[in-house]
């Protein structure tokens, strides 16, 4: 089921209305949800009920043998053995041609390493529920594309009394309607109109054209990611339920290491976290080098194994590194001038992250130093919904957050009209439906 399809909302709808009756009761509210969890994934494939639950318990039962045991080489052993589980399971589906790949795998992993490493460090305390912890390391809304939650930031929500007050339901609503938005009017038509196109063949394209079409995809790829998110929050906190945010306008960052703390919020805090703290010697400047390096090419590799993806992550990393040895030498910027060059390395480091080959990028590149100029392919439309995407991602935080309460705080039958003349122009505009998420497909 994708997020944006009627049967998706039916599912969550059929879900609101079992949850709340008995929500108050944790263990059957916890059960609703895993069951949820897993209907969910059996609409995809059979095979997540066997392989989600299998290897879910069997980390459940390796953080509890870390929460008990005081001897390191014993914790380490138990360690090892979930990161060979679930790299093990990453490498097998993502990276090996024999295998389909099962959508959300890569999410699924971070999510339960997350969580045996966290016990491991004793950053937190293994639950005794297997309930709660099945249901948190599978949360439906999340599996897909993120945000990734970690199990430690919802355990302790299922602990709560849970109620829904009518401005948070206003609140997921209107993320929801927010989420479906972007999804269909910017990422998707920009996708179809141009993007698509320009780079399955750049050469039919001229130079400008071409430079238009990346800074396109710089925007598809943030409403289609940021509208999955708008959507998977929304859900979640119909169900009484916090998940972190993920996007903070990644494309008003000042630098690099700005744009790493507003893209992908919770990519960026798991690659911090468990890749660039466990590099010993991060005292030394020179090691702090590497590792910004290694963490992004551990972030390309992430996201495939083609060497477009170790390109792309490599980028980011030497420039994290340049970024630190700028810093080092405190030189300042004004902030213009920052995020003007920031935007401009970030758009051409999505060349390689969107062109389907090697050759595929440096064909893009190539085309734009061409240096030739027609628009005859930008039509009116493609400029206007460039220029409502920009204008949004520039709008002030207090604009949305106002136009967010206001519709909370608008009667019932107002937020069902305006969903409802949403989703007629949606289907009306969108008539072949929605594409699938980007980062579905990682």
């Amino acid at each position: 089921m994708l997020l944006t399809s009627s049967a998706y909302f039916l599912f969550l709808a059929a879900l609101f209305f079992l949850f709340w009756p008995v929500a108050r009761w944790r263990a059957p509210g916890l059960a609703l949800l895993l069951f949820a969890n897993y209907f969910f994934y059996a609409k995809w494939d059979l095979f997540y009920l066997a392989l989600i639950p299998s290897c879910s318990v069997i980390d459940f039962f390796l953080a509890r043998g870390m929460e008990r045991s005081e001897s390191k080489p014993v914790r380490r052993f138990l360690l090892s053995c979930s990161l060979g589980l679930n790299l093990g399971l990453l490498i097998t589906f993502k990276y090996l041609p024999y295998f389909p790949f099962p959508v959300g795998l890569s999410f699924y992993t971070f999510q339960a390493l997350s969580y045996t490493i966290d016990v491991y460090r004793k950053d937190t305390t293994a639950t005794d529920s297997i309930l709660g912890y099945l249901t948190s390391v599978a949360f439906f809304p999340t599996i897909l594309a993120g945000p990734i939650t970690r199990p430690a930031d919802l355990l302790p929500q299922f602990e709560k009394a849970r109620m829904l007050l009518a401005q948070d339901g206003g609140r997921a609503l209107f993320l929801i309607g927010l989420g479906m938005a972007k999804k269909y009017l910017i990422a998707d038509y920009l996708a179809d109109n141009l993007v698509n196109r320009v780079f399955d063949f750049p050469n039919l394209y001229s130079g400008f054209e071409t430079l238009v079409a990346v800074y396109a995809y710089a925007f598809q790829l943030y409403y289609d990611f940021s509208g999955y998110t708008d959507i998977a929050i929304g859900s979640a906190m119909l169900l009484g339920l916090k998940l972190s945010p993920n996007f903070n306008a990644p494309y008003l960052a000042i630098n690099l290491s700005d744009f790493w703390r507003r893209w992908h919020i919770t990519l960026s805090e798991w690659l911090r976290d468990y890749i660039f703290f466990s590099i010993p010697g991060l005292k030394k400047k020179w090691v702090q080098y590497v590792a910004s390096v290694l963490t992004m090419l551990v972030g390309g590799v992430w996201h495939g194994g083609t060497i477009n993806f170790v390109i792309w992550g490599a980028l980011h990393g030497f420039g994290l590194a340049g970024f630190r040895a700028w810093q080092q030498a405190k030189i300042k910027l004004p902030n213009w001038v920052g995020t003007l060059i920031t935007i401009h390395f970030v758009c051409f480091a999505w060349i390689f992250f969107r062109a389907a080959t090697h050759d595929g990028a440096f064909g893009v590149l190539n085309r734009i130093g061409s240096f030739t100029f027609s628009a005859a392919n930008i039509s009116l439309p493609i400029a206007v919904v460039l220029s409502v995407a920009a204008l949004a991602h520039v709008m002030p935080l207090k604009w949305f957050e106002r136009g967010r309460d206001a519709f909370a705080a608008s009667p019932f039958y107002v937020q069902a009209a305006a969903l409802m003349i949403l989703m007629i122009s949606l289907q009306y505009l969108a008539a072949t439906g929605a594409a699938p998420f980007i980062y579905a497909r990682f």
